[in-house]
């Protein structure tokens, strides 16, 4: 269940300012247990709950014009979220268990193989100068 947000007055002299608290507010209101833990599922005597990470991000502004011929302003927000893993309940025990994310595997693995190589290169270089002094 998602909180009510109250009514936000608005001042007229700053409505960008305005805006942001706005959207604050609300994602404030929102960002609670619900973001991150799914609903509970059950079958054959197991509960499993889905977790996840969430991400959210917003920013904006406004300002004269630089001619002086009036004002202008704008804003924009992201939200992401990924599956981190799950809680599994079981014979009255509870354990987490982590989601491998395929994509974050092989970033690491091709960041591994460029660093081993970029080592490999330096430390060949390195082993020449020592045998020429």
């Amino acid at each position: 269940m998602t909180p009510e947000v109250p009514p936000m007055t608005q001042d007229p002299h700053d409505p960008a300012g305005a805006l942001l608290a706005r959207l604050a507010e609300l994602a404030g209101a929102r960002a609670g247990a619900t973001a991150v833990f799914g609903a509970p599922v059950e079958r054959d005597g197991v509960t499993v709950i889905p977790v996840a990470t969430s991400r959210v991000a917003f920013g904006g502004g406004h300002g004269p014009a630089p001619d002086g011929g009036g004002e202008g302003g704008g804003g924009g927000g992201l939200s992401a979220s990924r599956p981190l893993g799950f809680i599994e309940i079981r014979d009255g025990r509870a354990r987490f268990r982590r989601v491998t994310d395929p994509a974050t595997v092989g970033v690491a693995a091709v960041s591994a193989a460029v660093a081993a190589a970029i080592l490999v290169r330096v430390a060949g270089r390195c082993g020449g100068r020592r045998g020429r002094a």
